[in-house]
């Protein structure tokens, strides 16, 4: 690997950091269009490799901040988290036994369809939490 390489690969790492801190996301909007354009990763080289990071010790950082600060809905997470965990599994699977080509293009469409719904039909709706949950904030007050 050159240093060239592991530059560019710090660059997306730290990029991938900065933009998860600040909204929440890295994996989708960082790592894979930049592994796939400035590395030529396939798009399945890419969604394995980002998996990858993901298990690593991706945001712990600015996690850690935002539980102090009491921005952490704890039920909320654990609930997103088992599901996501299952929805990987079988997204895995049936990710490896479609075309590149098709991988590619529901990554772009999802991107597209996100960014125009959060862009033109937010809502304003405020959500009220049940009594019942439990938030970092809570925990912190105790």
């Amino acid at each position: 690997m050159s240093a060239q390489t592991i530059i560019l690969l710090v660059l997306i790492g730290l990029s991938a950091g900065v933009v998860c801190g600040m909204i929440g996301v890295s994996r989708g909007i960082v790592i894979v269009p930049a592994l796939v354009l400035f590395l030529a990763f396939s798009q399945k080289e890419v969604q394995g490799s980002s998996l990858a990071v993901l298990l690593l010790i991706i945001g712990l950082f600015a996690l850690a901040r935002f539980y102090k600060e009491g921005h952490i809905n704890i039920t909320y997470a654990i609930i997103v988290a088992a599901a996501f965990f299952i929805g990987s599994y079988f997204a895995g699977k049936f990710s490896i036994n479609i075309s590149q080509q098709k991988l590619k293009r529901i990554f772009a469409i999802t991107l597209m369809l996100l960014s125009i719904r959060m862009l033109f039909f937010e809502r304003h709706k405020k959500r009220i939490p049940p009594a019942a949950e439990t938030t970092a904030s809570q925990i912190n007050k105790h």
